[in-house]
């Protein structure tokens, strides 16, 4: 008898059907990953485990007893008890005006664990389990006191409080940076291991989902594509979307580094850049080079100074010394803003939702008072056409877009003024595999065709692998190795440029 027998899962949102006759199984102390893209049925399937969403029909066998149709209130006594969650933003998971040490300590109340010096005293032994220095303090801190790591294990104190026999982890490092992510990884692997804990690991990151699991299972609307052991999948994949899957993901697909030309002149200049706020020093003597053309990547985990740097390159923000020369040429307000464009990494947040796809592409035509209307409509639909998306959206608004149409529009408004750089500022980090790969081969199609130059912010180290010509390691406001992709991915001279790579999820062959 499996732990976990899901049988013939359907799941309904009014009269949209998310996920359809799904099945699969859990075994005790076995990691499954369910992966898939948004809108795929993951997350529903994950919630309706553990009636967080009623199934509409189907089984959910936990120990061959069937919960699915439990009400609520019977639900709440295996929650937390014999199925744990980890929810993927820890950010809107914890109460932000409880204390830490109430939180955990909520769950253990809820089971009856003890009274309330038991309670404590489980409180600080499982902050200490999951790594959190100093328990006692943490316990009495708020969640805004914690950084984005120590959130998340809390959360994970929170899921193995009752030791439970299955934890669902619903994306549980997606907002992490790499080296946070696979010590969130590793605890979790360890817990299983100490306890015999069964892992429901719900992700979009093919990586983390090949190393880290003994099963994969594959949905795409609201079906199971595919399944089956780890090295198997990966190794003779059956269905064409897991093909394609695979070779979309730049973390399970190996590519030649690109060559840089180093005959071509820079085309951006940091020399000695400084930024402070107040007493804490940002950015801290930050100097290199972007070579016309080609594309320059800023990596570092979060608190390193990256997109602060960006911010100064593209005079977002003012630095406190140093200087940021373009084109080998200092330029005017005016003529920097044509010259060097942005594109975010939330096209939904970067784009007026009031505004038509068409007036968003047109504005910095009209800013600039650039030809007459006619010339910029054509202009428009030249632009459109150049990032792949049909003039059908001109007169959509952002939010009848998916994530990557919106991110083409908000590529096509950067480009609509001739731009010689683009600063990306984690711009394919919030997009499906499939969809981050199409954006990123057109990147390299726009540089080759434009003759763009790319200054790429990102803390995702495979995508950087794929994309850039020569890289730059900051750590602490401060560039602690440069060179080319090559040489700093295959023969890394720092020790911390050695722990960011080692921490990238290497799957299992």
């Amino acid at each position: 008898m499996s732990l976990l027998d899901v049988r013939d899962l359907t799941v309904a949102y009014g009269r949209q059907v998310a996920v359809k006759g799904v099945s699969f199984t859990v075994e005790q102390g076995e990691v499954v990953a369910v992966v898939g893209e948004s809108g795929s049925g993951k997350t529903t399937t994950a919630n309706a485990i553990i009636g967080l969403h009623p199934a509409s029909s189907g089984k959910v066998l936990l120990n061959g007893v069937d919960i699915a149709g439990w009400s609520q209130r019977r639900l709440r006594s295996i929650r937390g008890h014999r199925i744990g969650l980890v929810p993927q933003d820890p950010s809107n998971s914890l109460n932000p005006v409880m204390k830490i040490g109430q939180q955990i300590g909520e769950i253990l109340k809820i089971h009856k664990y003890g009274d309330r010096a038991g309670i404590r005293r489980r409180v600080i032994e499982l902050l200490t389990r999951v790594g959190l220095d100093d328990p006692e303090r943490r316990a009495g801190q708020y969640p805004h006191e914690l950084s984005g790591g120590m959130r998340q294990r809390v959360l994970i104190a929170i899921a193995i409080a009752l030791r439970p026999s299955l934890i669902i982890a619903d994306e549980p490092t997606s907002a992490l940076d790499v080296t946070v992510q696979r010590r969130i990884l590793d605890l979790i692997d360890d817990l299983r291991k100490e306890y015999g804990t069964a892992v429901l690991l719900v992700t979009h990151d093919l990586g983390v989902a090949a190393a880290r699991s003994d099963r994969l299972v594959v949905m795409k609307d609201g079906l199971i594509e595919e399944s089956g052991g780890v090295r198997e999948v990966l190794a003779a994949p059956a269905a064409p979307y897991t093909r394609r899957l695979f070779e979309d993901a730049p973390a399970l697909t190996a590519r030649e580094f690109k060559s840089v030309d180093t005959s071509a002149e820079p085309a951006i200049v940091v020399r000695d850049l400084v930024k402070e706020f107040g007493s804490f020093r940002a950015v801290d003597g930050v100097s290199f080079e972007v070579l016309r053309g080609s594309t320059h990547a800023l990596v570092g985990e979060s608190g390193s100074g990256k997109t602060t740097t960006a911010r100064i390159v593209t005079r977002f923000t003012g630095a406190t010394s140093g200087e940021v020369v373009i084109g080998g040429d200092p330029v005017s307000p005016r003529d920097f803003r044509r010259r060097v464009q942005l594109v975010y990494q939330n096209p939904y947040g970067s784009l007026d939702p009031r505004q038509a796809v068409a007036g968003i592409v047109e504005e910095p035509l009209r800013n600039f008072r650039l030809g007459d209307r006619a010339a910029r409509r054509a202009r428009v639909k030249e632009l459109l056409e150049r990032v792949a998306l049909p003039e059908t959206l001109l007169e959509r608004r952002p939010g009848e877009l998916s994530g990557g149409q919106r991110q083409r529009v908000a590529i096509a408004r950067a480009l609509a003024v001739e731009p010689e750089v683009v600063v990306l500022d984690e711009a394919v980090s919030a997009l499906d595999v499939t969809v981050q790969a199409q954006i990123l081969t057109l990147l390299e199609e726009l540089q080759r065709d434009l003759g763009l130059t790319y200054l790429f912010i990102s803390h995702d180290l495979a995508v950087v692998r794929q994309i850039s010509h020569t890289v730059s390691v900051m750590n602490k406001g401060r560039i602690v190795e440069s060179g080319t992709t090559h040489q700093i991915f295959d023969s890394p001279r720092e020790e911390y440029t050695r722990e960011l790579l080692a921490a990238v999820a290497e799957p299992v062959r």
